[in-house]
């Protein structure tokens, strides 16, 4: 018992080191900082979810029907890692920034957990149909298998983005905020 409890203190002044760097307060105290980082953030996912519908749109047969499977997937998985690595450095610079209240939220967690099955279901393409390509790969869609995984992966890149925005909705700063905090209302206008 005396170690979980060490593990929880560890875990927590982990958080508190995260949320307390110079990196974090800066993104924090900055007016432009964090819209612009969590707007990078949606064009990354939304990226990410665009290319992965397009492969298993042609998985299922509904999409690029006429080109053959591996070359859809050459052209579109460059894309697909570019923009899933901006969002994964977008989501850890906004992690830190109230790394306690991100890490107890419902919806974070559940977002992450998605995210690993969303990888586990990847890996499953690539043990099943991912490993008989050439026999399929001008097919119009894919076999079963491959299909399954496709309509997995839709369905999994949908919840993803439905947590992912309940998250703003479920958290609160970390600190209340204080006199010095700009008033969106000093900045129009009069």
């Amino acid at each position: 018992m005396v170690g979980g409890a060490e593990s929880l203190m560890s875990v927590a002044e982990t958080l508190a080191s995260l949320q307390g760097s110079h990196l974090a307060t800066t993104i924090r105290n900055s007016l432009y900082l964090f819209p612009f980082i969590e707007s990078s953030h949606v064009i990354g996912l939304t990226m990410v979810f665009g290319t992965i519908a397009v492969i298993d749109f042609r998985l299922l047969g509904l999409a690029s029907t006429r080109r053959p499977f591996s070359r859809v997937a050459s052209d579109i998985f460059k894309w697909t890692w570019a923009a899933f690595g901006l969002t994964v450095l977008t989501g850890l610079l906004m992690f830190i920034t109230n790394a306690g209240v991100y890490y107890n939220n419902f919806y974070f967690r559940s977002k992450m957990v998605l995210l690993l099955l969303a990888g586990l279901n990847m890996l499953m393409f690539e043990l099943t149909a991912g490993r008989k390509v050439k026999q399929w790969d001008t097919s119009k869609s894919a076999p079963a298998s491959g299909k399954a995984v496709a309509t997995v992966s839709i369905l999994l890149w949908v919840a993803i983005i439905f947590v992912g925005r309940w998250i703003g909705f479920t958290t609160t700063r970390a600190t209340p905020p204080t006199e010095t905090d700009i008033n969106i209302e000093d900045l129009l206008p009069k």
